[in-house]
């Protein structure tokens, strides 16, 4: 009998075998922030160079989208920035919903520590910039220095290795995606600009058939993408910023799977002993009927296995990191370093911004922290020091992606207010990852790594359980249909 052949060790084609060390690359958790890094650097090195006109030129070049009837003309930054970066968001809100059903979130008592953490992470940057720029002319950025970059933050800490207590790595997780959805609020009840009422409703009305479709077991993501794409109209065209329709669809997004792995693996399995004994052993030519039908089955079987959220989620991250959101740093990460630079790091906004994202997140983060712990509302995960959770709270303070984003809708395009967020952005995120970094670095808990007894207070070690119960949760039912589903998880 032939053995079986896992399906990661099967013959490779000579174009897997060319791009296969591009695929190893890019499944490293540091890559999203590396190539997020390049792209920033291109830009403050394009827009500096003897070619800026062409950069400032490229991005303002007209875009002319028509929709059932609706007609839609911007820029290409702005189409970048309100069309494509809904797909980040919708992004942001698949993970938010996973993590809220089955992840960090799930638990109460897992998700107090970051949510507290989130909170303080957010409420003092935005105090710390008010303080410095409130009553004048940058006051309106006070929501600035309040969001994290995970890409950014998670690229940082894989350069630890993995040293890193995987606690560490779920608290800083949970961290960003509970700042993310504070961003999306403050961008949706602070950044709007006047409502057009009819295409608020119009936007409802959409919404509500997202629900529906939801509750009526419609499971194809065509179906939803092309109502998401009414909804942006809607939103887009209400004075609402067209990314909230992101994180509103991705809301609607069925999480459950219409069938357990047990009943995956025991279906599975028949598929696989009536496959087996159907054809010739050792045959490489085409499928039978037969055979071919079983394929199908098992194919099907797959898909029921695994919900469309997480199908979903699986096929756009890639897209994502290496495509969409480097293309927002390109378009958006060009400031001037010239004359004006000097006196930019001395503006009242680049001041705090700084102040919030460097100082601000750190201090609130871990404020907040210390104050869930030492109420017994919340332990710090297994393995984890204080130390370790100061050098994660610096990378609280790489603001980048969701900062510069929040800045354009404070400032506007081409304003001096903007280009002095910028500088703040950009030296307050450097100061805050090298910070993290050294800390991280230095950290005797980063030195041993995976030892089970949890940190803090001892009389509190049960409550550590939810940190390694939920993060253990999914691998296993992950595990168990990637049997059958290589490629699933």
């Amino acid at each position: 009998m032939t053995p079986a052949v896992p399906p990661d060790r099967l013959p490779a084609t000579p174009i897997e075998r060319i791009l296969r060390p591009l695929h190893r690359y890019m499944r490293m958790e540091s890559f999203g922030g590396l190539v997020l890094l390049v792209a920033a650097v291109v830009a403050l090195l394009w827009a500096n160079s003897q070619w800026a006109g062409s950069y400032h030129h490229l991005w303002e070049l007209p875009i002319r989208i028509g929709l059932a009837g609706w007609e839609f003309e911007m820029t290409l930054h702005h189409f970048i920035n309100d069309g494509l970066m809904v797909v980040f968001f919708f992004l942001v809100g698949l993970e938010l919903k996973r993590e809220a059903l089955m992840g960090e979130l799930a638990s109460p008592r897992a998700a107090i520590l970051p949510i507290g953490a989130a909170v303080g992470g957010m409420l003092v940057p935005a105090a710390l910039y008010a303080a410095l720029n409130a009553g004048g002319e940058g006051g309106a950025g006070w929501g600035i220095p309040m969001a994290t970059d995970i890409a950014f933050a998670l690229g940082v800490l894989a350069l630890i290795g993995s040293r890193v207590p995987v606690g560490v790595k779920l608290f800083l997780t949970a961290l960003a995606i509970i700042d993310d959805l504070g961003a999306v609020l403050v961008i949706a009840l602070f950044y709007t600009a006047e409502l057009n009422v009819t295409a608020l409703a119009a936007a409802g009305v959409i919404l509500a058939g997202l629900v529906a479709m939801n509750r009526l077991g419609v499971r194809r993501p065509g179906a939803y993408a092309v109502v998401g794409v009414a909804l942006w109209a809607a939103v887009f065209t209400s004075g609402i910023h067209p990314t909230i329709a992101g994180v509103l669809l991705a809301l609607t997004i069925p999480a459950q799977t219409r069938i357990d792995p047990d009943a995956v693996l025991e279906t599975g399995r028949g598929i696989l002993d009536e496959f087996g004994g159907s054809g010739t052993e050792g045959e490489r030519g085409p499928a039978s009927e037969d055979r071919q039908s079983m394929l199908q089955m098992l194919k099907s079987l797959c898909d029921a296995g695994q919900s469309p959220l997480q199908r979903i989620e699986q096929g756009l991250h890639s897209w994502v990191a290496f495509g969409i959101i480097p293309l927002f740093a390109l378009a958006n990460a060009g400031v001037l370093l010239g004359e004006g630079f000097a006196q930019a790091l001395t503006h009242s906004v680049t001041l705090g911004v700084i102040l919030g994202l460097a100082l601000g997140k750190p201090i609130g983060i871990i404020l907040f922290s210390w104050l869930a712990v030492r109420s017994r509302l919340a332990v710090l995960p297994p393995a984890t020091s204080w130390r370790a959770l100061v050098g994660v709270s610096f990378l609280g303070g790489i603001g980048f992606t969701m900062s510069l984003f929040i800045a354009s809708l404070a400032f506007g395009e081409g304003s001096a207010l903007l280009d002095a967020a910028k500088v703040g952005i950009l030296a307050a995120s450097l100061i805050a990852a090298t910070a993290g970094w050294i800390l991280l670095r230095g950290d005797p808990s980063t030195q041993a790594a995976g030892s089970p007894s949890p940190a803090g207070d001892p009389d509190m070690a049960d409550a550590a359980v939810p940190w390694r119960e939920v993060s253990a949760a999914g691998v296993e039912a992950r595990d168990r249909i990637g049997v059958l589903c290589p490629g699933s998880g």
